[in-house]
């Protein structure tokens, strides 16, 4: 049987993601931040694109410049209709003259003088106070100034420095001994003595390898009570943290009265010494929707305010218009980017529809959580809202990622109101964020001297309607970073 090559025409459907879909895709789970740093590069890129406000702007500043030169020039029309009483201050040739009756001395003290100021302008952003302020001082730099106060050789303050530089910003040593003498050429015992005199350093307990370590440091620095509390922190520190106080008060043979005046004292130092001096500064979250309530119904805004409004320059839509007078190579670079800039106004718009649905369908199905709180959260899927605004699962969940609601209750991620349920037992389900609040209040509100169990948690929900497993208690104590009982235990 011959083998033949045949070409034969065939009609099918098929989905295929073009780049201006996959644009789409992108922009609907970028975070507000996220989008503003987008546009800002495709006005750059783009010169098509222009941004609604700027225009505006430029607009009222060039007819400001025009009615302030049409007031120059009346202003000169006018001057020439009047002697000048003043002569100039040149000739023709350049050389200077004194105008008459001009106070040469008084004008000569006026300009040495230290207040003068010229002809500047203060600003008021020259004259803000952030202007003058400072970066603030880190923990390496507290304890480079130290070790230069403290002196030394050369060598000492170069094993300073490298110990210094090791230190991390919680206050602890990330390098061996051994590491920092192969890299500053000294002997490990030499490197002790320098890492012994910066832990004497402030903060107290910075230098330390260990939290037992960065315990005693502290401890060393109590006097009288020193002994008994590096004897606790060295050979008791899991029976601390356990809280079984009657085996230390054994172990030592203290009464339960000392065990429990040093176990406050343990629980007053800092485990982290280097915290004071970090310089992080704290993330603002900028909300994407705002929910007002408007009498008895929530109302929806989205948060458009610092997103620059796009349009099309009309200098190239004339430019188009023009036909022959524009280059074909040129005019088909304006029609692509024309083309790319209407796509991305419309993906945006797109995705702001898209927000205010989700948002609007999230606010209708957990009403009763606005009006009283998270104990009346409801169970709600991704499902349950792709079907209300009529569109797929996958697109709820891009649109809900790194978006942020503020409300009467406080600012939440989209997120927060999706989660799962949790049974009744008279029918019906609870939210696993209400079943979390409802842990938390109890071991808020619970005697310190004997703590809640899992088992006793999982007792109590059950009174209140809520069929949950010991292991579900665990696993949500575990989450909302709560210690177990016998860590939670406190001796009267």
């Amino acid at each position: 049987m011959a083998i033949e090559i045949k070409q034969r025409a065939r009609l099918e459907q098929s989905l295929v993601v073009t780049p201006q879909l996959q644009q789409a895709i992108k922009l609907l789970q970028l975070s507000r931040l996220e989008l503003n740093t987008l546009i800002q590069k495709e006005l750059l890129e783009n010169p098509v694109l222009e941004d609604v406000e700027e225009v505006e702007e430029e607009a009222k500043e060039d007819q400001e410049k025009q009615s302030e030169a049409e007031k120059h020039e009346l202003a000169k029309e006018e001057d020439r209709g009047h002697e000048h009483t003043v002569d100039e201050i040149g000739d023709k040739d350049g050389a200077l003259k004194e105008p008459t009756d001009f106070d040469w001395e008084s004008y000569i003290g006026t300009y040495n003088a230290p207040e003068y100021e010229g002809d500047r302008e203060q600003t008021e952003e020259s004259q803000t106070f952030e202007n003058v302020l400072r970066s603030g001082e880190s923990l390496q730099d507290h304890l480079l100034w130290q070790l230069h106060l403290l002196g030394g050789t050369s060598e000492d303050l170069n094993i300073g420095g490298e110990i210094i530089g090791n230190i991390n910003d919680d206050g602890y040593l990330t390098a061996t001994v051994e590491e920092i003498a192969q890299k500053s050429a000294a002997e490990p015992i030499k490197v002790e003595g320098v890492l012994a005199k910066i832990q004497e350093f402030d903060p107290t307990g910075v230098g330390a390898r260990d939290l037992k370590e960065c315990l005693i440091l502290q401890a060393k620095q109590l006097g009288d009570d020193s002994r008994a509390l590096i004897t606790v922190i060295n050979e008791h520190l899991e029976d601390l943290e356990c809280h079984r106080y009657e085996a230390i008060a054994k172990k030592m043979c203290i009464p339960m009265e000392r065990v429990n005046e040093l176990s406050k004292t343990i629980a007053e130092m800092d485990p982290k010494p280097g915290r004071p001096f970090s310089q992080e500064s704290p993330q603002y979250i900028t909300p994407d929707v705002y929910v007002q309530k408007v009498g008895n119904e929530y109302e929806v805004v989205l948060n458009e305010d610092g997103l620059p409004r796009l349009k099309i320059s009309n200098f190239y839509r004339r430019s188009l218009m023009k036909g022959s007078e524009v280059g074909g190579q040129t005019k088909a670079y304006i029609q692509d980017r024309l083309r790319a800039a209407v796509w991305l106004i419309r993906s945006i718009h797109q995705r702001q529809r898209t927000l205010y649905k989700v948002s609007s369908s999230i606010v209708k199905f957990q009403k009763e959580f606005f009006d009283k709180g998270i104990s009346r959260l409801k169970p709600l899927v991704l499902k349950d809202v792709a079907e209300d605004i009529e569109m797929h699962e996958s697109t709820v969940s891009r649109v809900t990622t790194n978006k942020f609601m503020h409300t009467p209750r406080g600012i939440f991620e989209l997120k927060f109101f999706f989660n799962t349920g949790i049974h009744q037992l008279e029918g019906g389900g609870i939210a696993s964020e209400a079943v979390k609040s409802k842990i938390q209040n109890l071991v808020e509100e619970e005697d310190s001297t004997d703590p809640l169990s899992d088992q006793k948690i999982a007792e109590i929900l059950k009174g209140h309607n809520i069929d949950i497993a010991r292991r579900t208690v665990a696993k949500y104590r575990e989450m909302l970073k709560i210690p177990p009982s016998s860590k939670r235990r406190r001796i009267s």
